[in-house]
């Protein structure tokens, strides 16, 4: 069979890598791909945007299965256009892709539908959002306030603000930030307090499975400090949920989302991503995105044991019921590798040694994000998130310790990456 990967990050590198142990021995091909998913799949020159030009190379090719990495082709609408011509496709529709292009949209799904979830308000300019603030909605000067951004933001588009003053800062700069169409509509939301978890999730449209809940490290310095980024580390361990509260955000956001999506007419068949905040009262929704998340894939696939072309025909057929789908016991982490000057202005083109030297070691796996060759054959860097370091163990503290061993292997020029991933 042949299979499509859409995309060029690490994300996608980890998807790739999981088709490749396919029992089905799939011929792979990645749009556009990078440098490092060459290794297991055939790279193709079409952008990742460019709805036409792969729903046409997916039928002139006979491409059996396509997954689509990112938000953009999905908010495009790519899944729509391959079902119109009879194509097979891990990805979610247009409509269901709002959850994740309109922050408003999603926000007012899950009031529809009771979904826990801060409480918001929707402005449609700098000025009205400003106002919104000075009416004391949210509390006093000293309130936090996180600003939100309507739009697809490559993961730029949050400030959490510590107070007013910040927040009217934000909102003010939150245009030059992620470009005015993302920007043209404003989602204020009061500050939520707890610890951070992502919980992703195959769904055919009704039925759903869980994968091991994940946690994301997004600030770009150790302790949490700095810019935010696309994601700079995550690790998964079972520990990270109990049964009990995984049951109650089963009854209490998934059930009602995947309802509230079929019964508006859009049921949701692909990647979920709850990004949630688990709070006193319980888990509340920060964030729906209807695709792997970056770099939490990478984390999450190299625990997978089921037969990932199985588990993409069962999301496609709606026969997920009947699929059991296994992790391997223990956990995982990544470290990502940024190069200098990220996530402002990362520099491009440094050399890169080691990756061969870390990703011969035993539980070791190592996924190009944004690398490219020079005219040596060498890898170099050719973007912000460089490379993903990952590993497993029966323990954190095992798949940590040799995460980091892998990380002094790799090094190149003006190298930065965090040393509290997992702390």
């Amino acid at each position: 069979m042949k299979v499509l990967v859409v995309g060029s990050g690490g994300r996608e590198h980890a998807i790739a890598a999981a088709f490749s142990r396919s029992e089905h021995m799939p011929l792979m091909f990645c749009a556009p791909g990078n440098a490092g998913i060459a290794a297991v799949a055939e790279c193709v020159n079409i952008s990742a945007d460019d709805v036409n030009a792969l729903a046409e190379f997916a039928a002139r090719n006979a491409i059996d299965l396509t997954f689509v990495g990112g938000e953009s082709p999905l908010a495009l609408g790519i899944s729509d256009e391959f079902a119109a011509r009879g194509l097979r496709m891990v990805g979610v529709s247009k409509a269901a892709a709002r959850l994740e292009a309109s922050k408003a949209f999603a926000k007012d799904l899950m009031q529809r539908h009771n979904i826990p979830t801060a409480k918001y308000k929707v402005a449609a300019s700098p000025d009205e959002a400003v106002a919104i603030l000075h009416s004391g909605y949210f509390g006093g000067e000293d309130a936090a306030v996180v600003v939100k951004a309507d739009g697809l933001a490559a993961g730029k588009g949050v400030v959490v603000a510590d107070d007013r003053a910040a927040a009217i800062s934000a909102i003010n700069d939150l245009a030059s930030l992620v470009g005015a169409e993302a920007a043209a509509t404003i989602v204020l939301e009061e500050c939520l307090y707890g610890k951070e978890l992502s919980l992703i999730l195959f769904s055919d449209g009704e039925n759903f499975a869980l994968m091991p809940p994940t946690r994301d490290h997004k600030r770009i310095g150790e302790g949490d400090t700095g810019p935010n980024t696309g994601g700079m580390g995550t690790f998964t361990d079972d520990t990270l949920l109990t049964d009990e509260a995984k049951n109650a955000i089963v009854e209490t956001i998934i059930k009602p989302t995947l309802k509230g999506c079929a019964d508006e007419g859009f049921p949701f068949r692909g990647i979920m991503f709850l990004g949630l905040m688990m709070t006193a009262d319980g888990a509340k929704v920060l964030e729906y995105n209807v695709r792997f998340g970056d770099p939490e894939t990478q984390s999450i696939l190299v625990r997978l044991k089921t037969d990932l072309v199985d588990i993409c025909n069962a999301v496609i057929d709606g026969t997920l019921a009947d699929l059991a789908i296994e992790w391997r016991k223990g956990s995982s982490a990544t470290v990502v590798l940024a190069a200098e000057g990220y996530p402002a202005s990362p520099r491009k083109g440094d050399a890169i040694s080691g990756i061969g030297d870390a990703a011969a070691m035993k539980d070791v796996s190592v996924f190009h994000a944004g690398t490219a060759r020079n005219e040596s054959g060498e890898f170099i860097t050719a973007g912000g998130r460089v490379l993903g370091v990952t590993a497993t163990d029966e323990t954190l503290s095992g798949a940590l310790e040799k995460t980091y061993a892998a990380v002094e292997k790799i090094s190149w020029n003006g190298m930065q990456f965090r040393r509290d991933i997992g702390k």
